[in-house]
């Protein structure tokens, strides 16, 4: 059977709904249209807009709503011109890339985020205050797979640090690449960062098993998730073309054997067993 992928970030959000246990995981998350930025934009201080389907971050916007007390003759209140009247104003910035632009209504920032995405199918997504490392925010990247019995397995965890200016940690958007144990020494006692490590590790295999139920012929996903101040833990996405190249950094080799030991069993392209490959290799010839 081939391996399922499924590109729409909205079908597999809607699978993991119907699971009441996961569905505290998941941020709010709608189709993206005029109403629903001006009623999540009134509901949470900023959203990210994403495309339905893509990789890397590609397309990625964060929206910011931002309240201004301003004086009189239009300037922000400071300590001086304190002694002015202020009114109270709402200022909507739109970043992407490293860029960022500011709006003076809901209407002009849809306006913007319209040419953006040209009319494709994009999702709205409350935005979750990640939790940093040296004041570089961080999400974590859970990589679950068939093993060769059948069964759901967490096989590696591995942190992406945001690069400075961008909205997005993503390797291949300058994000660095770094190990769970590391990011959370900052904020955590080792008896802590273990049981989070194990409630990681169950969410993956929860999450696979429930995606499986709508996507029978899926066997690996990689679930990007973000930690708040609070230690909470949110699914942003689940990947099920997940990188598996990136767990070569750990110095435990074994990690790596392990996660292409299983993407051979169960037919990933490009990742043969080691016994499949000594049968394949010419012999030399002799001279």
């Amino acid at each position: 059977m081939r391996i399922q992928r499924v590109p729409s970030k909205w079908a597999k959000t809607e699978v993991i709904l119907l699971n009441h246990s996961l569905t505290p995981y998941i941020p709010d998350t709608r189709k993206y249209d005029p109403e629903a930025l001006s009623e999540m934009l009134g509901l949470y201080e900023t959203v990210y807009i994403k495309p339905d389907r893509g990789t890397y971050g590609s397309g990625v916007m964060r929206a910011e709503r931002r309240s201004l007390n301003l004086t009189p003759s239009g300037t922000e209140k400071s300590g001086e011109n304190e002694g002015e009247d202020s009114h109270s104003s709402i200022l909507y910035i739109l970043r992407y890339d490293t860029k960022a632009q500011a709006y003076r209504s809901i209407e002009e920032l849809h306006q913007a985020i319209a040419e953006r995405t040209q009319g494709r199918f994009y999702l709205i997504q409350r935005g979750i205050s990640l939790l940093c490392y040296k004041k570089h925010p961080f999400d974590l990247r859970v990589l679950v797979q068939k093993s060769p019995e059948g069964r759901w397995e967490t096989t590696g965890l591995i942190g992406r640090v945001a690069a400075p200016q961008k909205i997005v940690t993503n390797y291949h958007n300058g994000g660095r690449v770094l190990s769970v144990e590391a990011l959370l020494k900052e904020h955590m006692k080792q008896n802590e960062r273990l049981a989070m490590i194990t409630h990681l590790k169950n969410l993956g295999v929860d999450t696979g098993h429930q995606l499986e139920t709508a996507f029978p012929g899926m066997k690996e996903i990689g679930l990007d998730v973000a930690m708040d101040d609070h230690y909470d833990l949110w699914i942003l996405e689940v990947n099920t073309l997940p990188s598996l190249v990136v767990f070569k950094m750990f110095d435990d080799k074994s990690i790596y054997r392990k996660i292409h030991q299983y993407a051979a069993a169960y037919g990933r392209a490009g990742f043969s067993s080691p016994s499949t490959s000594l049968r394949r290799k010419p012999l030399a010839r002799s001279h």
